[in-house]
């Protein structure tokens, strides 16, 4: 007997369950674990979806790393403070820029594929939510639905998402409605 596959949302760090900092226009990461703060509702959000069976997982381009202005140790202690705060099965990052041309840069799909075949999940029945182009066209090419979550970034948008919201908490009734 095989297990059915799961179920789950995948998540966009900074600017989706953090607030990213917005410098000269561009979202930044917070650059401590001092400057984490979480974005309104984040932790009942992770708890409903939680609670309705649905694995959270992190899935975070973190291309500071590559460029020299934060440390991979920064990174983890981030991640760390974040799963400590929030009930996440799993936080994967690419510390990589887009001349690394790796696989798991989004827009790429390589992080949501990897952790599908870590956790058994099946992607057809799962999301994406994130608050860039990049999130969203990552969650098409590995066949999720899609939300963007909508923070006014001036800069190019997604095209062809599931839904938008303005907050993540908006997304909830919809994906707990589609799970």
């Amino acid at each position: 007997m095989t297990a059915s596959p799961r179920r789950a949302v995948f998540l966009d760090r900074d600017g989706v369950l953090n607030r990213s900092r917005v410098v000269d226009g561009v979202p930044r990461p917070p650059a401590s674990v001092a400057e984490l703060d979480l974005e309104p509702g984040t932790r009942d959000v992770c708890d409903r979806l939680h609670g309705a069976g649905l694995l959270l997982i992190v899935v975070s381009n973190q291309p500071d790393v590559a460029r020299g202005t934060l440390t991979i140790e920064t990174v983890e202690e981030l991640n760390r403070e974040l799963r400590a705060r929030l009930p996440l099965d799993d936080v994967r990052i690419c510390p990589h820029d887009d001349a690394d041309r790796c696989a798991c840069r989004k827009p790429e799909p390589g992080m949501l594929i990897d952790a599908a075949a870590d956790w058994g999940i099946e992607l057809r029945r799962s999301f994406m939510v994130g608050d860039r182009w990049r999130d969203i066209e990552a969650g098409q090419r590995a066949g999720c639905r899609t939300v963007f979550v909508d923070r006014g970034y001036p800069e190019r948008g997604p095209e062809g998402q599931d839904l938008t919201v303005g907050q993540l908490e908006e997304a909830v009734p919809w994906i707990l409605d589609r799970a």
